[in-house]
């Protein structure tokens, strides 16, 4: 958390701004009897967060006051019936005539911010709230008082003068501003108490992306930096940024059975809750299986399981199941397991680490599977952020006490592969799994390259997933360079695994 001044004003009381997302960011609301700013470019939602704001006043039985300048009464009432808002609490005071006119002869009877001094637009803004005595107050928008104002020192004394107008009354006052002046506005900042920043953004395939970001709060502790949010039927859905440091909880690290003895002992016991394990390895190798095959273990113990999968969808992961004779179905039936599919096209990845704290906090999900880390960096507009994200989502997790298991895809069947993104180091184990052949067959090999949580088998087994589910072989002694992509056989006609040993991913 940081904040614009060193502590909060003891006298004065905090209020709700009407969206949890951002009495989140701030830590409980906004100081009361203050001046903010909400700014961004249209269509960045801030006059759903402002109605927001009046709405909770209203809810409360205080006095709410709109000052439209920019947006007609009925356009306001069309946005509130999109979310399923009533406005009859809401006050809602037009600058803006119902009807214009485009006769020059014509008198002209109803007040329009162009065709009026700036005076006499305050006046009539300070007279209806000294009539009215609201004590939330939303004045939408800035750029129009800036037009008329013509020069900035001019536009900023008028500005201070509403300033220095709500101090004496007890009124929490929410200015709009969409960012239409050629001129970086920091003055405002300076005038306001606090400034909170909306973006929309545009990015190369799929929806566009809305954020925000607190500029300045004197006095209130927030927490910084850019939060993912999204404008949905009810409001405006903010996902403010996961800081892992403010989650704590109280488990017992003990081993997290995978179901098959054989891979337990191959990882020294098991893998711990509280840890994660990356699955690396060629597409179709059988990642996903493998990763099913924990969810599954955890069901039939009467845990919670939660399967996020970004590549393939139900469907397709149901019939593997079927396949290896593993039973999904009957554990999603019981809600044992919680499947999700993702699309990374419309997904943010702030929106993503909602989703997975609401199943580990709401729903007690004791082991994640993310399926699969290729699909999560596709969300990712910029992907140099992909790992500091993913630090903190995994650290979360972590400090709950869950199994994470992470699928990550490497480019290339055979011979040398590559990876699109090196996450190893942030992971407690990593199992490698890869094809090799032998006798003209395509085999698959698996190990365990890394568990920084105790001791594990060294060697290199042949495993195979069949209808009969996960199957391990002995250690291959006998082969040398499975891993570099150019697997050569020492030995013996030493058997290996026998019968199907058909895998999918």
């Amino acid at each position: 958390m940081q904040s614009g001044s060193s502590a909060t004003t003891d006298n004065v009381s905090r209020i709700s701004t009407g969206n949890a997302g951002l009495d989140d960011i701030l830590g409980g609301g906004v100081d009361a009897n203050r001046m903010y700013l909400y700014e961004g470019r249209p269509g960045t939602g801030k006059t759903t967060l402002a109605l927001e704001f009046l709405l909770e006043g209203a809810r409360k039985g205080e006095r709410v006051l709109y000052i439209s300048l920019s947006e007609t009464e009925s356009e306001l009432h069309l946005v509130a019936n999109r979310h399923g808002w009533d406005l009859a609490g809401v006050d809602i005071f037009e600058l803006v005539p119902p009807e214009t006119t485009l006769d020059p002869g014509r008198e002209i009877t109803v007040l329009h911010p162009a065709e009026v001094e700036l005076a006499e637009t305050t006046k009539l803004i300070l007279d209806r709230i000294a009539e009215t005595s609201p004590t939330r107050v939303v004045i939408d928008s800035l750029s129009e008082l800036r037009l008329l104002a013509q020069n900035s020192l001019r536009y900023r004394r008028q500005v201070l003068a509403l300033k220095h107008f709500f101090a004496s009354r007890q009124c929490t006052v929410i200015m709009l501003d969409d960012m239409s002046s050629q001129e970086n506005d920091l003055q405002l900042h300076s005038i306001c108490h606090g400034v909170v920043l909306l973006e929309q953004l545009a990015i190369d395939y799929g929806s566009e992306r809305r954020r925000l970001r607190v500029v300045k709060m004197r006095g209130i502790g927030f927490r910084g930096g850019f939060h993912d949010m999204k404008i949905v039927q009810g409001g405006l859905q903010i996902y403010p940024r996961l800081v892992a440091a403010e989650h704590h909880a109280t488990f017992v690290g003990e081993f997290t059975p995978s179901g098959n003895a054989e891979l337990d002992r191959l990882l020294g016991g098991g893998l711990e809750r509280g840890t994660n394990a990356l699955l690396i390895g060629a597409a179709g190798v059988g990642k996903s299986s493998l990763a099913l095959t924990y969810a599954i273990s955890a069901a039939q113990r009467g845990e919670m399981a939660a399967i996020f999968a970004f590549d393939e969808g139900r469907g397709t992961i149901e019939a593997r199941a079927r396949t290896l004779g593993i039973p999904l179905q009957p554990a999603i039936d019981s809600g044992h397991i919680l499947f999700q599919q993702i699309d990374p096209a419309e997904m943010s990845p702030g929106e993503f680490a909602a989703i997975v704290r609401q199943r580990v906090d709401r729903d007690h999900a004791r082991v994640v599977v993310i399926d699969s880390l290729n699909g999560y960096l596709n969300a990712m507009p910029d992907g140099r952020f992909l790992i500091l994200q993913m630090h903190e989502l995994l650290s979360y997790l972590a400090q709950q006490g869950v199994l994470t298991i992470l699928v990550l895809a490497q480019h290339g069947l055979v011979g040398p592969i590559e990876t699109p993104l090196d996450i190893s180091y942030l992971s407690d184990a990593v199992l490698m799994l890869r094809y090799f052949e032998h006798g003209g067959v395509v085999r698959r090999a698996l190990s365990v390259v890394k568990k920084r949580s105790g001791d594990h088998e060294h060697t290199i087994r042949e495993f195979g997933l069949s209808h009969q589910g996960l199957s391990l072989g002995p250690p291959l002694r006998e082969f040398s360079g499975i891993f570099s992509g150019t697997p050569s056989y020492i030995g013996s006609a030493e058997p290996l695994l026998q019968g199907d040993s058909r895998a999918s991913d």
